[in-house]
C-alpha cells in the first residue's frame, strides 16, 4: 500500500512539471494509517492441559476410569481420579453451579423416617402419632422405572429401597448394615466375597428367595439387552472365561462374586439398587419382557421384596403400597399403609400438605423457602451432590467449531452465571456455589477428603462474576472471540455471529428460576437462550437421548466415593447425558 501511495504522488510530480504555464496542482495530504487489526487469540492456547477433544478422544477418558477401577494403590488411585476430574472439567460441558443439600416438609406426629448422604429416604420403620395407619408422601411425579435395574432417578430410588431389599443397605445413621445379608467373608487378596444370605427369606408372594435370584438379577443388569444406565457398576467385577459376570450361587443361602481389583465401597454396592433382586418368573412372564425389561413392573401387584409391595397405581395420579408381611424384618414395620401423590406441581404439593392431605412433601416452591426457614416442619439436611447444567457436546451449537473452540464457548458462558444469586435467591438454604463437579466433603478413597475448600480447590472462582463484574465480562468476550464470534461496539455479539440456544428442564418452580436467572446473565453479551419445559419423564428421555443444547441436571452420589461421579461419563454409560465419546 505504501509503495502504491509513493507511486501515485510521483506520478502526481511528473504531472507537475510537465504542466507549462498551468498552476501546480496541490499536493494531497498524507493518508491515515489504517487502523490495526484486533489479536484473536488461538482456542487452542486458551483450553486447559488436560483438555481432550470430548467426542472423538473420549475414549482416553474411558481408558482413565478403567485405570482406576483396576488401581490397588489407594493414594495413586485418588490421584488418578483427580486426573480424571481435570479431563471432564477441561471441556465445559458440565457446569456446576452449586452444592446440593435435601430440603422437605414433614408433619411433627411423624417419626422414625431417615435419610443417607444420597437423598434416599426410609420409610419402613416411621410411626404416626396421630393414630392414622397410613403415612402419605409426595416424592415426585409418575416414576420413570420401578424396576430397581432400570432406575436412575432419586425418587425412584426412594420408591426401590422401600419396596425391594439387597444385601446390605443403610441405617438411620447413614451407614451400610446386612439387609437379606447375615454378612461375608473376603479371601486375603480382597478379591472374591462369600455372602451368606438369612434364613426364611421370601417374596412378597411367599415363595424363597434364595441366592440364584441375586445371581440371576445381577448379571441381567449387565446384560445389553436390559439395556440399565447402571450396568458400568459391575466394571469392577471380574468375567468368566465365556465373558459372564463372575457370580455365582452357591447353594440357596450363599452367593460368591469376584472382583477385578479391591474395592472399599463394596458394601455401597450391594446397597444400590441396581444390585437388588428381581424374581425372574416375575420378570419373564412379561410378554415382551426381551425388548421392554421394565414392563414386568409398570403396573402394582408385581412381586417384590421389600418392607413394603405396590398394591394399586392410578398412572399420574397416585400409588399404593402396604406392608409386605413377608419382608424379613416386618414385625419392626408400624405404618400399614403408604400412599404416593403423583406430582411435580410444587404448588399443588404445597397446597396438599398444608390442607393435610400429605405427611411429607419433598419439594417446596421457591417462594415459599424463605417463609419455612424457621418452620420446624421444614428440614434442611447434608447431602453429597452437585446441581448442574449440561451441554450435549455434539449439539449443533458447537458444528462449526473446532473441539477448542466449543470449549471456550461454553466456558464463557459459564462465567457469566451469577452462581451466588442462584444460591442466594433460588436455593435460599445454604447451598454453596460451585467450581467443580465433585461435591465438597466426598470421601477421596484413600482415608481423606476429596475437596474441602471451594475457592482454592476447584476450576474457577464461583464469584469472580460478583467480585469483577466487568473483567468477568470482557474476559467472557474474549474466550468467545477465540471462539470465533464477533462483537458491535457496544460489546454485545455481532447480528453476523448470533448464539441462540434452548435450555431444556422439567417444570418446578426452583429449576425455572435457575434457568431465568442464566438467562438474563447471558444477556448481557446478547446471548440469546430460550426455556424448554417438559414433564419429568419425557425430559429424562430426551436429556438421555441427546436432544437439547443445554440441560438442566443434578448428580446425587451413590455412593461416598469420587469413582461413582467419575464412571458416570464413560462413553458408554446410560448416565452420560453430555454425549462424551458418541
Amino acid at each position: 500500500m505504501k509503495k502504491f501511495l509513493a507511486l501515485i504522488l510521483a506520478l502526481c510530480m511528473v504531472f507537475a512539471l510537465c504542466a507549462c504555464g498551468q498552476a501546480a496542482a496541490p499536493v494531497a495530504a498524507p493518508a491515515e494509517a489504517a487502523p490495526a487489526e484486533e489479536e484473536i487469540p488461538d482456542a487452542a492456547s486458551l483450553v486447559s492441559d488436560a483438555f481432550i477433544d470430548p467426542v472423538a478422544d473420549w475414549a482416553q477418558y474411558d481408558e482413565m476410569i478403567a485405570q482406576i477401577k483396576a488401581e490397588t494403590d489407594y493414594a495413586k488411585r485418588t490421584e488418578l481420579m483427580h486426573e480424571a476430574e481435570d479431563v471432564l472439567m477441561s471441556n465445559y460441558c458440565v457446569i456446576p453451579l452449586y452444592y446440593y443439600n435435601d430440603i422437605y416438609l414433614q408433619k411433627d406426629y411423624v417419626s422414625g423416617m431417615y435419610c443417607n448422604l444420597f437423598q434416599t429416604k426410609f420409610f419402613m420403620y416411621c410411626e404416626l402419632a396421630n393414630g392414622a395407619d397410613t403415612l402419605r408422601i409426595n416424592l415426585a411425579s409418575e416414576p420413570d422405572y420401578l424396576d430397581p435395574a432400570l432406575n436412575s432417578s432419586v425418587d425412584g430410588a426412594c420408591l426401590a429401597a422401600n419396596s425391594f431389599s439387597g444385601l446390605y443397605t443403610y441405617n438411620a445413621d447413614g451407614v451400610t448394615a446386612p439387609a437379606c445379608a447375615e454378612g461375608y467373608e473376603v479371601s486375603e487378596d480382597g478379591l472374591t466375597y462369600t455372602v451368606t444370605l438369612k434364613d426364611g427369606l421370601k417374596w412378597s408372594d411367599g415363595s424363597d428367595l434364595t441366592a440364584a435370584d441375586f445371581e440371576y438379577s445381577w448379571k441381567r443388569a449387565v446384560d445389553e439387552k436390559t439395556a440399565a444406565d447402571y450396568a458400568y457398576m459391575f466394571d469392577g467385577f471380574a468375567r468368566t472365561e465365556d465373558g459372564a459376570l463372575n457370580v455365582t450361587a452357591i447353594d440357596d443361602k450363599t452367593l460368591e462374586f469376584v472382583l477385578a481389583a479391591p474395592c472399599a465401597y463394596i458394601e455401597d454396592l450391594m446397597a444400590f439398587p441396581t444390585f437388588y433382586p428381581v424374581k425372574q418368573s416375575e420378570v419373564e412372564a412379561y410378554a415382551d419382557w426381551e425388548t421392554v425389561p421394565g414392563g414386568w413392573c409398570q403396573e402394582a401387584g408385581f412381586v417384590s421384596n421389600g418392607a413394603y409391595v405396590c398394591t394399586g397405581w392410578d398412572h399420574d395420579v397416585s400409588m399404593t403400597y402396604e406392608k409386605n408381611p413377608y419382608w424379613y424384618d416386618a414385625d419392626n414395620v408400624k405404618v400399614e399403609k403408604i400412599e404416593y401423590m403423583l406430582s411435580a406441581d410444587d404448588t399443588a404439593i404445597f397446597a396438599a400438605y398444608n390442607a393435610g392431605n400429605i405427611d411429607i412433601a419433598d419439594s417446596v416452591p421457591t417462594d415459599e423457602v424463605a417463609n419455612l426457614l424457621d418452620n420446624p416442619e421444614f428440614h434442611i439436611i447434608d447431602a453429597l451432590g452437585t446441581y448442574y447444567a449440561a451441554f450435549n457436546c455434539k449439539s449443533d451449537l458447537f458444528a462449526d467449531k473446532t473441539p477448542e473452540q466449543a470449549a471456550c464457548m461454553r466456558q464463557a458462558l459459564s462465567m457469566l452465571i451469577d452462581r451466588d444469586y442462584i444460591c442466594e435467591n433460588v436455593g435460599q438454604t445454604g447451598q454453596v456455589a460451585a467450581n467443580a463437579f465433585l461435591p465438597l466433603g466426598m470421601a477421596d478413597g484413600n482415608g481423606g477428603i476429596f475437596k474441602t475448600d471451594a475457592i482454592n480447590e476447584g476450576y474457577y472462582d464461583p464469584y469472580a462474576i460478583n467480585n469483577d463484574y466487568e473483567g468477568t465480562v470482557e474476559a467472557a468476550r474474549e474466550l468467545l472471540k477465540a471462539a470465533g464470534y464477533k462483537f458491535d461496539e457496544d460489546g454485545t455479539l455481532s447480528d453476523e455471529t448470533p448464539i441462540q440456544l434452548e435450555y431444556l428442564t422439567n417444570t418446578s418452580s426452583g429449576h425455572i428460576a435457575v434457568a431465568e436467572s442464566m438467562q438474563q446473565d447471558f444477556s448481557v453479551l446478547g446471548i440469546e437462550m430460550t426455556i424448554s419445559q417438559q414433564d419429568w419423564n419425557v425430559f429424562l428421555e430426551e436429556r438421555k437421548n441427546g436432544n437439547f443444547d443445554f440441560a438442566r441436571e443434578g448428580w446425587i452420589a451413590d455412593f461416598n466415593d469420587p469413582i461413582n461421579m467419575l464412571e458416570m461419563w464413560i462413553t458408554n454409560s446410560g448416565n452420560n447425558d453430555c454425549q462424551f465419546g458418541r
